[in-house]
């Protein structure tokens, strides 16, 4: 949580000088008073600013909930948003009538909205927070398949002795595929190319 100490002749301008040093709205933190300000004798001798602490309170759960409805107002589909969140992972599932085209050809249009989603989510934050976006169980269904693709291909690559190179897949399906032959102990698994052509390759262990 970001916090921040500010002076000021009242604890209002103290305040005040605070909201600007951490460039929010008042709505969006919490006061606590250190000092309250003390005008002296005769208003001079012995004047005493009044002095506060600000604390920056965790708006990421709206700011990405926000974030979501403009894009998908923007793309004009109704989409219903569920977020679990906490301190270190958001979980996002969405539903509505036309999910195709939030997932896209294998993932690729949910995956840059989880992407993108990701940034505004750690915009303001200290901590970095996990988000995985889904809808439909796409994700489930998606890992189910790429274990399917890497046992089909480790049996063709066990049959012809020849090395089998998948298409392009993003870092988080190519665990999949490394993470569902690891324990074969007749092939083995690697990755080449450059992002964002980077593909696994499954080959027999020499």
């Amino acid at each position: 949580m970001t916090t921040v100490e500010a002076t000021g002749k009242t604890v209002e301008e103290a305040i005040a000088n605070g909201l600007k040093e951490l460039g929010c709205a008042r709505e969006n933190v919490e006061v606590k008073i250190l000092e309250a300000p003390y005008r002296g004798l005769l208003g001079l001798i012995g004047s005493k600013d009044a002095k506060v602490q600000l604390s920056l309170m965790d708006q990421t759960e709206d700011e990405t909930r926000l974030f979501l409805q403009d894009l998908f107002q923007a793309m004009e589909l109704e989409v219903d948003i569920h977020i679990d969140y906490d301190d270190d992972q958001m979980r996002i599932d969405l539903s509505g009538p036309n999910m195709g085209m939030v997932i896209g050809k294998r993932g690729q249009t949910l995956d840059a909205v989880q992407y993108i989603t990701s940034l505004v989510a750690n915009k303001h934050r200290d901590k970095y927070v996990k988000v995985m976006l889904d809808t439909e169980n796409y994700r489930e269904k998606r890992e189910q398949t790429l274990i399917r693709l890497a046992n089909k291909m480790a049996k063709t690559v066990k049959m012809t002795r020849k090395t089998m190179v998948l298409e392009p897949m993003n870092p988080y399906e190519r665990r999949i595929i490394h993470a569902a032959l690891q324990s074969d102990p007749r092939v083995q698994t690697y990755s080449e190319g450059e992002e964002p052509y980077r593909k696994v390759a499954i080959a027999l262990k020499k």
